[in-house]
């Protein structure tokens, strides 16, 4: 004679709970058939019958079964398992991939990419990229650096970093640049929709050039206001009507003199000016060591205006390119915020031949 099955009971908000798993389109279809199966038990149908409607074994609705009066709703789910042991530890793979990377890539390639590293240690690919991740390895990042060979350049650099830090009282500071040769180009943009339906921009890979335009920029430390001005040339003459243009817009203070200090790099544009210093003696060039024009502010401000203006623009002509910049200046400086000199010098001391060196 068959033992009678265990009785079975919920509560309202347990049944409530059974139903939402059971009717649910998202969770894993194992969990969904077991609260199904304590359903119709709930329901006080016969084993059997509750194995044939599930399209399971009557052993598979007893294991469910109990498990729901042992341990409620929380029975239902699998227990943790240890699983397959690991071949290697972390600390292992890390040390792993250290000695590979001192190595040349197989396959030709420049660099070694987590698939080559996972194959050549005998682990899975998502392993050597967590590791990485915990470790905050990025193999495919790359950090360039210049390193000046100026003889001056620890005393040009005070110099320019303490007027970006520190500046002089009843002094303005300005970093001024320019951006030669912009291409006006002209190319058929839009929308395009791509095989994964995704709607991205569009830009034709032709083009037809309808000549350049070189831009005089100069910013303002204090308030990070721009003041530009587009030139066919960047001879010498133009810099200094710029300059002019910017000294006029920037007379000296009643009570005294102004002082007015302008960083620059070395370009052969910025020097000999002597004639023109000597006119204006309010006024003071900085120079940046050799290879170490990013110590000029302004080449942040020309990598915005690029991102913002110029990439996957079309432009018909010059005075339409220059029209356009001009119109982002004048909206960029109706609230300008100040840079922050947040900058680092990578010494070659830094750099590190392996992985372990510098994590270590």
């Amino acid at each position: 004679m068959a033992r009678p099955a265990k009785e079975i009971s919920c509560t309202e908000e347990e049944f409530t709970r059974l139903r939402r798993i059971a009717g649910s389109l998202k969770t894993e279809k194992r969990l969904v058939d077991r609260a199904r199966i304590v359903i119709a038990c709930l329901e006080e149908k016969k084993i059997r019958d509750v194995a044939a409607g599930c399209g399971c074994s009557t052993v598979t609705v007893n294991k469910w079964r109990n498990r729901f009066i042992v341990s409620r709703i929380e029975g239902l789910f699998d227990k943790g398992r240890s699983g397959r042991p690991d071949v290697f530890d972390d600390k292992d793979i890390l040390r792993r991939i250290s000695d590979l990377t001192q190595t040349p890539a197989p396959d030709g390639c420049a660099a070694w990419t987590g698939g080559q590293l996972a194959r050549k240690i005998g682990c899975s690919a998502d392993t050597v990229w967590r590791i990485m991740r915990e470790n905050n390895i990025c193999l495919d990042r790359q950090r360039s650096w210049c390193v000046s060979t100026d003889p001056c350049f620890e005393q040009k650099a005070t110099d320019i970093v303490g007027l970006y830090l520190n500046p002089p009282e009843n002094a303005l500071i300005f970093s001024v640049d320019e951006k030669p040769s912009i291409q006006a180009l002209s190319r058929k943009t839009g929308f395009v929709e791509t095989s994964d339906s995704k709607v991205v921009r569009g830009i034709k890979s032709t083009y037809k050039r309808n000549g350049t335009v070189n831009l005089f920029a100069a910013l303002d430390i204090a308030t990070g206001a721009i003041k530009g001005k587009t030139t066919k040339a960047k001879k010498r003459e133009d810099f200094l009507s710029f300059l002019n243009e910017l000294i006029a817009d920037n007379p000296p203070a009643g009570d005294g003199i102004q002082e007015i200090h302008v960083i620059l790099d070395n370009y052969c544009t910025h020097k000999r000016c002597g004639e023109w210093l000597a006119a204006h003696p309010h006024v003071h060039f900085h120079y940046t060591p050799t290879s170490a024009s990013w110590l000029n502010m302004v080449e942040i401000w020309f990598n915005i205006m690029s991102r913002r203006v110029l990439n996957g623009a079309s432009f018909d002509s010059t005075e339409t390119l220059s029209g356009k910049i001009a119109e982002y200046i004048k909206a960029y400086d109706s609230n300008p915020h100040p840079f922050k000199w947040r900058k680092r010098i990578v010494r070659g001391a830094e750099i590190q031949n392996s992985i372990a060196n510098l994590k270590n």
